[in-house]
């Protein structure tokens, strides 16, 4: 399968001439060919954006709207397409796939379409003038997504900033570029107005060159807090509008009030889903200690039952890490564990499916007995990994839950909703889930603190950051 740039409407070999393999992560082999844009890919993209940009940014929102609409039931027909190229490209379940990736990207352009529709300009009156608040496109917008959530977060951005107006470069991931693609064909198919969309495939340096280029007017940016420090160093001296959703280091914490059996499903799926290959996962677990035997017991036997194997499985609930490299990263934290003091109890070990010898396996790894302060326990492994915890009081679960440079997400499992949410306004993190995980209402704010970003996404936070709000104060007798 050989990919192709997305430019000005139409698909282009990238000017350099070279390309690079795509592997599978469940088997290893290569399933397909993927451009290593250079910096002539990268001005054409820009170049067709900018000229796009007068006539899209000038229609009327309703009929901008119509144009998510359509994508959305396009993306709809290739419901089961979107599943199973994500499933392959990125070694997640079939049935994770479809029940997120594929849902989620037909509802993240329903969902900017609809509020979009509904906005209005703010009034404000003063006794000799009235101000008119009307929200205007930024501009020429970068989009840079990441392997773990390719078409799930590539929509989530490209539905709010062409809907406020804006035009785009979008940069996926090179190690999961199919459903990139696929979104490119479905633009295509739709017959949106060429240069309102562009795609360039490539590596951190088309990413670099797309972020610094002054022609470029907002960058969204999600993936890790390395690359994204390089991605605000890049873009800043221009004064560009910067979205950075970066890491997280999550925890579970579980008071001895909780619904057990619930909490250990819970803190499972919030622990191994994707593989634990979500910024979100609750990586850490803390544990109150009155019923930390008992939880533990349950845990161990909840994830030694997930089913490891074939991401085209239905049964499938773990697959394949992402690369060869994530998966020598995870097993060097198992092998840092050890030295840190901690135990294994259970995982840790590579897992290698039959006939899927090639692929990128491991067992989900549960580790105690190390101190709060490690680096197994502060760090983000973003992998089948976690740190299990002991605590005795409110004020040292709070304490443990913020021994981190990262503020992204949590959880808390009580049956005292009063404790859980007094617990959950002391977290220093973007969000919180109490007796739930991953229970997403798209118009709340998404995004975190310290070290895991700057600036939120979702709604209304969206649509404020792919536009810039003009005030016109007209004065009257």
């Amino acid at each position: 399968m050989k990919l192709l740039n997305y430019i000005k409407g139409k698909f282009e070999e990238p000017g350099s001439a070279e390309w690079m393999d795509n592997l599978s992560p469940s088997t290893g082999k290569v399933i397909g060919s993927v451009p290593l844009s250079g910096e002539s890919d990268v001005k054409l993209a820009i170049a067709a954006a900018r000229e796009a940009l007068p006539e899209w940014s000038g229609m009327d929102p309703s009929g901008r709207a119509e144009w998510l609409d359509r994508i959305a039931d396009c993306l709809e027909e290739k419901f089961e397409e979107i599943a199973y190229l994500e499933s392959l490209d990125t070694g997640k379940p079939i049935s994770l796939a479809r029940s997120v990736d594929a849902t989620r990207s037909v509802s993240n352009f329903r969902f900017f379409s609809e509020m979009i529709r509904d906005m209005e300009d703010e009034i404000y009156e003063m006794e000799d003038a009235t101000n008119i608040v009307k929200l205007r496109a930024v501009g020429v917008g970068a989009l840079i997504t990441p392997w773990n959530l390719p078409l799930y977060l590539l929509s989530w951005k490209v539905a709010p900033a062409i809907g406020m107006g804006n035009t785009v470069v979008c940069k996926p991931s090179e190690l999961t570029p199919l459903t990139a693609d696929l979104l490119m064909r479905v633009i295509d198919e739709v017959g949106l107005p060429s240069g309102v969309v562009n795609l360039v495939h490539g590596n951190g340096n088309s990413g670099s060159m797309l972020t610094g280029s002054p022609d470029v007017d907002l960058v969204s940016f999600t993936g890790g807090t390395s690359t994204g420090a390089k991605v605000a160093q890049s873009a800043s001296p221009q004064f560009k509008k910067l979205s950075l959703e970066l890491g997280g280091k999550n925890a579970s914490i579980v008071f001895s009030d909780c619904d057990l059996e619930e909490t250990v499903k819970g803190v499972t799926r919030a622990a191994f889903l994707n593989q634990g290959q979500v910024c979100l996962c609750g990586s850490r677990i803390l544990v109150e200690d009155s019923i930390y035997e008992r939880f533990m017991e349950m845990f161990v036997e909840s994830v030694e039952s997930m089913v490891i194997g074939d991401p085209m499985d239905d049964d499938t609930e773990l697959g394949a890490l992402i690369s060869k490299q994530h998966l020598q990263k995870v097993q060097g934290y198992v092998s840092l564990a050890l030295e840190e003091g901690g135990q294994i109890v259970t995982g840790g070990e590579p897992c290698l499916p039959k006939e899927l010898e090639g692929g990128n396996w491991m067992s989900p790894t549960v580790i105690t007995g190390l101190g709060t302060e490690t680096r197994c326990s502060t760090e983000e492994v973003f992998g089948p990994f976690v740190t299990v915890h002991r605590f005795n009081s409110e004020h040292e679960a709070i304490e443990i839950a913020n021994n981190t440079r990262y503020g992204l997400a949590g959880s808390i499992w009580t049956m005292d909703l009063e404790k859980g949410r007094r617990v959950a306004e002391n977290i220093h993190s973007g969000m919180v889930w109490v007796n739930t995980w991953l229970h997403r209402d798209l118009r709340v704010p998404f995004g975190g603190v310290k070290d895991s970003g700057v600036g939120r996404e979702g709604g209304k936070w969206s649509l404020g950051f792919f536009s810039e709000p003009l005030n016109v104060c007209v004065r009257h007798d």
